[in-house]
Parts: structure tokens; C-alpha cells; sequence
């Protein structure tokens, strides 16, 4: 049997197949075909199969032919090639043995088969990211901005590579490469476009899309400019509010630059409000005392004009309300201070006080005050003038015994005289020694002059502001006459004047050298701020300058100067600032690493809105018209004019509620003049005064002049302390027989006029001296201003309207008359009663009428007597004088609740002191 089956089958050593994956049939190179030498013959010569060698081979091998040897490899299921792109294993052929049971069976050799899994484009392309973004500078042309990347999960190099992307979204400036690099097609420009949303997808190589297109953001970043960031141009100042940072969110821009150094100047504009920033607008003379200058002694030569100080009338001003009171001097303008103003004698210290406003000027001299002859020699015996931007003092001494050479002009050399801004001089004056000191600092004279004293001489001197009086040499005096008569002296004229402001013109006697009084006069009351954060405060170098209008920030470090910066605030202390816009620059210098200015930081500039502060409304009220007994009036005390004045001051806010409501709320704040000027006539200082004690002036601080106009109250002080000192003014008068009425008018004011109250108005009335006896009988002759039935609002119930009192003073003749007339009488008694009874009724009734009514008489002063002879009279006469109309209805709810258990006693009218 062994040489039925001779031979073994044959076989290629190597095979290579191709399978598509989810297909089961391999392309096999070469064709899988068994040859066997023992054929023809059956089962020795025919291939009965064929055998797979390996771990989990996903394919199978059959015989298609036996006698041929032909077979074919076809997968068992579907192939992934994603999963394993290529398989090997071995492969052998058996032949059919010597029979059917197949005995004595031979095998080929192994051989090797490769067979490869063909792709199908089964899978999308997907993007890596959800979503792209990048920042493009505007103006700036990219090769590349960004880059998208698609992936393909097929396993073959066709279908897993990306062939292609695709912008969708149309008529924009991009475009993308087959790489999904993506770059601008133009110039962008950040004006235009801030921000380009872009719809990108991606194709395989087998055209497959991307399941989902992915969303690119470019946004467009506007060439990196140096400079602040976060500032706001405009920052709103509500008075009252403290600090208000002016930069919270300020960063300053480098461009990435590599910093060494950072320095800021921050400069608040303040030069155009009042003298060079906002301050207390008071008179100079209240400053002074404010800021704890020695008193007595301090003459304001430029002060406000008034009836009182009437010579600065004509000088250019501004309107004193919201600001300083300010002087304008155009190089044609002088004022004469009048005679008596100011000692001419300045033997002791003095201390001349100005602020000052001056330009370069010309090369004249331009006086700022000077004492010169009025007539003949033209001399100067002390003046304050400027030359070529100094300021110097001339003073020359009186005549002496000893005639040496005396320093007689001090001069300084100063920038602040022709800088055009304000400045506060102040010049101590004690002979032979002057200092002066500009803004707060002592300056020194660079050169002082020395001259013979003035010779003696008769001729009296004229003080002047803004240029110097040169008076004309007179005539010849007559024979047989020592000085010159009026007519012989010819005018003068003024010279040497003056180009600038003025203000605050100030003598005072005695020295000024305490450094916190000329602190006080000239600091201002607005300014900038910081409050330096502690980790930054060792970093960072902050400088002010002496007003706080400007102050300098140094540091290396961004942030940290950042920081500060946010830090920075306005503060304005005052109560009522003065309103308008305050510049702000801030200027910046950056240096790098080899000490260069690298980066040029532009100028960032706005400005701080001072918002106009509610206005108070400054109210005076009280009793506003009374009499009283004519014996007080001429007694030592006199009569309280204002007994019951009342202060108040309101402002009115508008409240923000679902309805706007405008609420009026009581305020508290300073006074610095009250006025009570007599209406009418003038006071006749013969026989009327009004009187204030000087005690309680002093003590508080307070300064009063008085004329035949009335008296004005100076000085800053409370509300409070003005209404007691305005309770204790007194009016005598000890010629009442000649008085009818006498009216005053008081008006208070805050911050040299800017605020006034109301006009109050007061009336006072004085009984008469007329006897009473006279009264009796006389019933055609009735008070022309009582009208007890008709108009009167004041309570007469549980009166007794007929005064006691007055019968122990009826002289005897009444006496027969009253006797003569008893049967009458007793008849007109009765009629009398009823009278008086319907009077009460009356009475109560017009009350009611006269509850809206707010004038009040105090008649405290007066008593009513009724005349039983006139009851009957009553009922026909008609009086209606002013007084009845006014007297009696105007009494207010409030004072008759505040006053009514005292006016119970006080309110019984005495006729026997009225004449008629």
C-alpha cells in the first residue's frame, strides 16, 4: 500500500492575499493550487484540503477541486481592518491518502501566507477640538494665525488622510490650506471688525466631510498702543462725599516691552478757580482769624464793596459768590484807600499780607500798595511794587535825630512774580529786619539798598493799590504866608500802575511768623489724594507738591504701580466748593534696560465735574412786629429787637421713590455777616441807637460796625452763635413822643454773600405819654388801630378787660362827672356787659379766621382799658386804619402754642398811653 501514495502534494512556499474588509473572499497571488505526483491516481493523487497554522486565524481554507488541487482562503466573518490590517499565518495541503478513510495521508510543506485588509471609507472626518480661537493684531498680515486638524479613524492611508479643508462661512478675509493652516487674506482692521466667527470643515481623501464642522474665533486685537487703559475722561465730584478715587480701574499698557523704570505726574487743574484752586470764600480779615492770627490791628485794604468800604467800587471783579473776591488791575486802574483807614505811623512790626496774580510785564515798575506825599515833594515813604519779576519793599524811615544811611528797599528775586499764577506773599516788616514768605516758604533778600531818613515835613501822605499818587509840586506861597493856600496846590496823578490780580490785601500790626497761620491762609481746600497700599507702599515712591495739585508716582513694577494709580482720589473739604470742571493730565515716562526712554506713553487727560451743591436757603423768622411801653424804649436797657429770632438753614433733594418726591432737610453751617439796617429814615443819633454789647462780640470771635444806617455783624461763627448775639441787639429810643413806628430789616449771609437769608422785617411800635384822664369820655377819639370786635385773633377769654388798676388813678373831676352821670351810667354798664359778652363771641369766632395768619404782635407792652361811654358809640363808628387790618389777624399757630401761657398775661391792651 506504502507505494500506492508515493509522493507528497506540493505547494507555493508564499502566498499574498487581499481581503475587503466586511467581504469574506481573498484575492490570492499566486492562485492557491496543490500539485501532487501521485496523480492521477484517486485519493494518492487528489488534495483532499488544506490546513491553517496560528492563534485565532480569521480565515479558512478549502478545496474547490480535489483533482486539480485548487482551493480557496475566505474570511469566517467580517474584517475590520481598523482593528488588524494584515494577517500571516501557514499554511499546508494534504492529499486523500491511499482510500477513503484516508490511510497513509501526506502533507505538503508550510507555507506562509500574507494577506492584507483592504479599507472601505466607512469613517468621517472629526475635528480634534471642539472649537478654535486665536488673537490677530489689526494692520498686520499673518503667514499662519492658526492651525485646525481633522483626524479620519479609517484604517487605510486613502481614507484616514485629510485631503482637504474648507472654510464655509462666505466673504470673509481668511483662507485655510490642505494642512488646516489658516491665514488673513488682507489687512484687518479692528475699527471694522472686532471679532470673525468662522465655520471650517474638512474632506478625507475619499471625499468623505467631517461629520461636524468646528467654529473658529479670530479676534482682532488693535495695534498695541503704549498708554493708560480703564481711564475715564469724566469724573463726577458730588460736594460732600470725601475722597473719590479718579482712576479705580486704570492699567497702564507696555506692549511687553521689558520695563526698568515707571514715573507719572498727575496734575489737577485748579488754577481758574478763585486764587489758583478752591478755598473758603470768606472776607481775608475772617481768614485770618480762622487760620488763629493774632488779633486787633488787621486792616483789609481790597475788601468787598460795600456802603461802609465803598472805595474798591470801581475795580474789575469777578462775582465774589462762588469764588474769591477777586480784583482785576488792567495797568489803568487805582483805587485811594480814604483817609484814616490805616495808621500812617508803622514805627511798630507790621505785616503786609496780598495774593497776587502777575505776568513778565513790562520793565516799569508796577506798584502793588504805596504811601506817597499827596502834594509838593512826591515822596514815598513806604510802597510794595514789582520790577523785572522781583518784588521789593521800599520803607523809608521818619525823620530822625541821627541822619545815617537805613536799609530802606528790600528786594527778592522771585519766578512766582511773573509765573501768571496766584501766590500768597506775606512781608514781615520789623525795622531794620524783613522776611518774606511766598506760598508757605521763607525767602531770603537777595539785595537790600540803604538811604538817608525823610526829612521832616507838614505834608500829609495818600495812600493808594494799583499805582503810586504823584502829587504836583505847588505854587509859591504868598508873602507874609508859610505853606501854600488850597488853590496854589496843583492836582496829581497816578503812576507806576499796576498789571495783574489782587486780592486779600492785607496791614496788620504785629508780626506774622507762625508757620501754621500763613499755612492755613494760603493751603487749599481741594486736592489730590492716595492712600498707599501696604504691599505696595516700600515699592512705590509718591511725591506731592505743596498745594496737592500735582504729585509724581515712581516704581519698576507694573502692577504695583497699578495699584497705586487706583489709589489715587479728589478730595474737596469745603462744604459748599465752588462748582465746574478741574483738568486732570496724567503724563508718563517708561525707561528699559539701557535707560532709554523705549516706550513714549501719550498724555492721558479728563476731568474732575464739581457738581453744584444744594443750595441752603437760609430762613430768619420770629415776631415781626410789636409794641411796647414807651418807658422802655427809654430806659438803660432799651427793647429786645429781635426776642424770638429764629435761624434755620434747609436744602431741598429730590428723593428717587417710585414717585419723585422733593424732600427739604435742615442743615447746620457757618454765618460770617449779619446786617440790620433801619428802613426809612435814618438812625438819628441824637435821640435813637441800637446796642450790642462788645463783651459778647469778643467772645465769640465776632466784630461789629455801626452807623447811621445800622450795625453789621463780621465774622465766622454757627448759626446758634449768631441768633444769641442777634437776640441781645437793643433799640433805645428816648424821644418816643416823635415816634409813630420805627422798622429794621435784618439779612444774615454765608461765604461773603454767596448764600442770604430772607429779608426780615421787623416793626416796633411805642405807647405815648398821654394822661389818662384824658381818655374818659372821649368817644369820638377811639384808637384808631384796635377793632377788638372784628378783628382780633388773639384769646381774651378769662381777661379782665377792664383794668383794676386804673381807678386809683381817676382824678376827682372824673369823679363829678361820673356822679352827674350815675343814673346813665348804670344804664350803660348794663348795655356795656352785653357788649363785652358779644365781643367774646366774636373773639373766638375770627381766632379760627386768624389760625393761617403768620405776623405776630407782641403786646406784651400794652394794656386794654374799655371806656363804658363808648359801648354805645361802638356800634356806629367804622374804624378800619391799616393797623386794625394787620395787628390783630396775622398771629401764627406756632408762636400762639409757643407763647400762649405767657400772652394770657401779658395781653391787656392800656389805652391811657395812646394819643390820638
Amino acid at each position: 500500500t506504502s507505494e500506492l501514495n508515493k509522493h507528497k502534494p506540493w505547494i507555493e512556499t508564499t502566498y499574498h492575499g487581499i481581503v475587503t474588509e466586511n467581504d469574506d473572499k481573498v484575492l490570492l497571488d499566486p492562485p492557491l493550487i496543490a500539485l501532487d505526483k501521485d496523480a492521477p491516481l484517486r485519493y494518492a493523487g487528489e488534495i483532499c484540503g488544506f490546513r491553517i497554522h496560528g492563534q485565532n486565524v480569521p480565515f479558512e481554507a478549502v478545496v474547490l477541486d480535489k483533482s486539480t488541487g485548487e482551493g480557496v482562503i475566505r474570511a469566517k466573518g467580517p474584517l475590520d481592518c481598523e482593528l488588524q490590517k494584515e494577517h500571516t499565518f501557514t499554511l499546508q495541503a494534504y492529499d486523500c491518502g491511499e482510500g477513503p478513510d484516508g490511510a497513509n495521508m501526506k502533507k505538503s510543506h508550510k507555507a506562509t501566507v500574507h494577506i492584507q485588509v483592504n479599507d472601505i471609507n466607512e469613517y468621517a472626518p472629526v475635528f480634534k477640538e471642539k472649537s478654535y480661537k486665536a488673537t490677530v493684531m489689526e494692520g498686520k498680515q499673518y503667514d499662519s494665525i492658526l492651525r485646525v486638524e481633522a483626524v479620519d479613524a479609517d484604517c487605510s492611508f486613502q481614507f484616514s488622510q485629510i485631503c482637504s479643508y474648507d472654510i464655509v462661512t462666505p466673504e470673509v478675509p481668511f483662507t485655510v490650506d490642505k494642512d488646516g493652516y489658516i491665514k488673513n487674506t488682507e489687512k484687518l482692521n479692528y475699527g471694522k471688525e472686532r471679532m470673525y466667527k468662522l465655520t471650517v470643515t474638512a474632506y478625507d481623501c475619499g471625499k468623505n466631510r467631517a461629520s461636524e464642522d468646528v467654529l473658529v474665533k479670530i479676534n482682532v486685537k488693535p495695534t498695541c498702543k503704549p498708554g493708560w487703559t480703564g481711564f475715564n475722561k469724566r469724573i463726577e465730584y458730588e460736594p460732600g462725599t470725601g475722597s473719590l478715587p479718579l482712576f479705580p480701574s486704570v492699567h497702564l499698557e507696555t506692549c511687553d516691552e521689558p520695563i526698568t523704570s515707571i514715573q507719572a505726574n498727575i496734575e489737577l487743574e485748579t488754577n481758574h478757580i478763585g486764587k489758583g484752586c478752591d478755598r473758603d470764600t470768606y472776607s481775608e480779615k475772617a481768614l485770618h482769624k480762622l487760620c488763629g492770627a493774632s488779633g486787633g490791628g488787621t486792616v483789609e485794604l481790597l475788601p468787598a464793596p460795600s456802603s461802609a468800604t465803598n472805595w474798591t467800587v470801581g475795580l474789575p471783579t469777578d462775582n465774589g459768590h462762588d469764588s474769591d473776591q477777586v480784583f482785576e488791575f488792567n495797568g489803568t486802574q487805582a483805587v485811594k484807600v480814604p483817609e484814616g483807614v490805616v495808621s500812617t505811623s508803622l514805627k511798630e512790626p507790621f505785616t503786609v499780607s496780598v495774593w497776587m496774580r502777575h505776568g513778565p510785564g513790562a520793565h516799569d515798575k508796577e506798584t502793588v500798595l504805596c504811601n506817597s506825599d499827596k502834594t509838593g515833594m512826591n515822596r514815598h515813604h513806604y510802597s510794595l511794587y514789582v520790577h523785572n519779576c522781583r518784588l521789593i519793599l521800599l520803607l523809608r524811615q521818619e525823620p530822625t535825630e541821627t541822619e545815617n544811611y537805613k536799609p530802606a528797599e528790600f528786594h527778592w528775586k522771585l519766578d512766582q512774580v511773573c509765573d501768571k499764577e496766584w501766590h500768597h506773599y506775606v512781608v514781615n516788616v520789623e525795622f531794620p529786619s524783613v522776611s518774606l514768605f511766598v506760598d508757605g516758604a521763607s525767602f531770603e533778600p537777595f539785595l537790600v539798598t540803604e538811604d538817608y531818613p525823610l526829612r521832616p515835613s507838614k505834608i500829609d501822605s495818600q495812600l493808594t493799590i494799583g499805582a503810586c499818587w504823584q502829587g504836583k509840586a505847588a505854587l509859591p506861597p504868598p508873602a507874609g504866608r508859610s505853606a501854600p493856600r488850597p488853590r496854589d496846590v496843583l492836582s496829581g496823578h497816578m503812576a507806576q500802575f499796576f498789571r495783574g490780580n489782587l486780592a486779600g490785601l492785607m496791614i496788620h500790626s504785629g508780626k506774622m511768623e507762625n508757620k501754621k497761620v500763613i499755612d492755613c491762609l494760603y493751603t487749599c481746600k481741594e486736592g489730590l489724594d492716595v492712600q498707599l497700599p501696604e504691599e505696595v507702599a516700600t515699592s512705590i515712591k509718591v511725591e506731592f507738591n505743596p498745594n496737592q495739585s500735582s504729585l509724581s508716582v515712581e516704581g519698576d513694577d507694573i502692577d504695583a504701580f497699578d495699584k497705586v494709580m487706583q489709589h489715587i482720589s479728589y478730595l474737596n473739604s469745603r462744604q459748599f466748593p465752588t462748582p465746574g470742571i478741574r483738568h486732570l493730565r496724567v503724563s508718563t515716562t517708561v525707561k528699559c534696560f539701557k535707560e532709554e526712554a523705549c516706550v513714549t506713553v501719550p498724555d492721558a487727560e479728563g476731568y474732575v465735574m464739581v457738581l453744584q451743591p444744594e443750595e441752603p436757603k437760609i430762613s430768619l423768622s420770629g415776631i415781626d412786629h410789636f409794641a411796647r411801653g414807651a418807658a422802655e424804649f427809654e430806659s438803660p436797657e432799651g427793647v429786645t429787637l429781635f426776642p424770638e429770632l429764629r435761624i434755620v438753614s434747609t436744602i431741598t433733594r429730590e428723593v428717587e421713590a417710585e414717585v419723585e418726591t422733593v424732600v427739604s432737610e435742615e442743615i447746620m453751617h457757618n454765618l460770617d455777616t449779619c446786617e440790620v439796617s433801619a428802613l426809612g429814615d435814618e438812625l438819628d443819633g441824637e435821640h435813637e441807637s441800637l446796642e450790642l454789647d462788645p463783651a459778647q462780640l469778643t467772645q465769640r470771635s465776632l466784630e461789629m460796625t455801626s452807623s447811621t444806617l445800622g450795625l453789621v455783624i463780621t465774622g465766622v461763627s454757627t448759626m446758634a452763635q449768631y441768633e444769641t448775639v442777634l437776640h441781645l441787639i437793643r433799640y433805645k429810643n428816648w424821644h418816643t413822643e416823635a415816634l409813630f413806628d420805627r422798622k429794621f430789616k435784618l439779612v444774615c449771609s454765608e461765604l461773603n454773600g454767596r448764600y442770604i437769608s430772607n429779608d426780615f422785617k421787623v416793626e416796633v411800635r411805642p405807647g405815648s405819654r398821654t394822661p389818662p384822664h384824658l381818655l374818659i369820655g372821649a368817644g369820638s377819639q377811639r384808637p384808631n388801630f384796635i377793632n377788638p370786635v372784628h378783628h382780633a385773633s388773639v384769646d381774651l377769654s378769662g381777661h379782665n378787660l377792664v383794668n383794676p388798676h386804673q381807678a386809683s388813678v381817676v382824678p376827682s373831676a372824673a369823679t363829678v362827672v361820673i356822679v352827674v352821670c350815675v343814673s346813665f351810667l348804670v344804664f350803660m354798664i348794663v348795655l356795656g356787659v352785653f357788649r363785652v359778652r358779644a365781643t367774646h363771641q366774636g373773639v373766638a369766632r375770627d381766632q379760627e379766621a386768624g389760625k393761617e395768619n403768620e405776623m405776630d404782635w407782641d403786646d406784651s407792652a400794652l394794656t386794654i382799658t374799655v371806656n363804658p361811654m363808648e359801648v354805645g358809640a361802638q356800634e356806629e363808628d367804622d374804624i378800619t386804619s391799616a393797623e386794625s387790618e394787620s395787628s390783630e389777624e396775622e398771629e401764627g399757630a406756632e408762636e400762639e402754642g409757643q407763647q400762649g401761657a405767657s400772652r394770657q398775661q401779658q395781653l391787656e391792651w392800656d389805652d391811657s398811653t395812646l394819643t390820638y
